[in-house]
């Protein structure tokens, strides 16, 4: 596999777990605990939307096959979708929520600071645009999680509960892309192991420092992403965000 087709298969994977963790997240919009919060996840919905825009068009560039973002987005069934099993979860309730933010969070700060240093120009520019944002939704969830995890014995219950949920689909975050050891060889991208370390040491401080019991890392977790094997909640998350394209091809507005 050459470098080039390799990257298309990792910028695929950023790129739709970008989407579908942002679709996702905007099914709070008017259903938010209070105002303030309701307008603050749907604007972090549109970060992610945002963000999967730069990827997807990016892919289908090095994909060659004059695909653009929405082909990408609207023309491929779940089992072509790359996108990590923790973005594909149901919201539940609102810890169950701020807790999947968070581990996807943690995850996006150190995959961009990492990839802002990559020697391809086009994946850096992404990267250095969108941890910016990534910050800012980290800082949000991470908060969350504090006052929650710290908070009343409702609260505890709650975050506890969606941290169990959702923990079994952490390790498929890390899952590697098809190809991607040549893009770890040629430096292009960072290596899974260190990028893990790191994200995992966030985690745990956040976890201590919320009085919450701090899950196991060594688990054996949920993957398949990466192969296309995805939970049942994908094809109806998709059925949903590609009706209207299938129902009226080629329509604009």
């Amino acid at each position: 596999m050459t470098s080039k087709e390799a990257l298309y298969h990792y910028v695929l994977k950023m790129g739709d777990s970008s989407l579908i963790m942002g679709h996702r997240l905007s099914e709070w919009t008017a259903h938010g605990p209070v105002l303030e919060h309701d307008i603050a996840l749907t604007n972090i919905a549109l970060d992610y939307i945002g963000q999967a825009r730069m990827l997807l068009t990016y892919a289908g560039e090095l994909e060659g096959k004059g695909r653009s973002e929405d082909d990408l987005a609207y023309w491929r069934d779940a089992a072509q979708y790359r996108n990590s099993l923790l973005c594909e979860l149901p919201n539940g309730d609102f810890g169950q929520t701020v807790v999947k933010m968070f581990l996807f969070d943690a995850f996006q700060v150190e995959l961009h600071e990492a990839l802002s240093q990559s020697p391809d120009e086009q994946l850096k520019a992404i990267a250095i645009k969108s941890l910016k944002e990534s910050k800012y939704h980290l800082r949000y969830s991470r908060d969350w999680v504090l006052r929650l995890g710290d908070g009343t014995e409702e609260s505890k219950i709650r975050i506890a509960n969606g941290l169990e949920a959702v923990w079994m689909y952490f390790g498929d975050l890390f899952a590697p892309s098809e190809g991607e050891s040549v893009l770890v060889s040629d430096g292009i991208v960072p290596e899974t192991a260190s990028l893990r370390k790191r994200v995992e040491e966030t985690l745990r401080k956040t976890f201590e420092e919320a009085t919450m019991a701090v899950p196991d890392f060594d688990a054996v977790m949920q993957e398949g992403s990466q192969r296309g094997i995805h939970t049942e909640y994908l094809s109806y998350i998709l059925s949903e965000m590609q009706s209207v394209t299938r129902m009226h091809p080629g329509a604009t507005w």
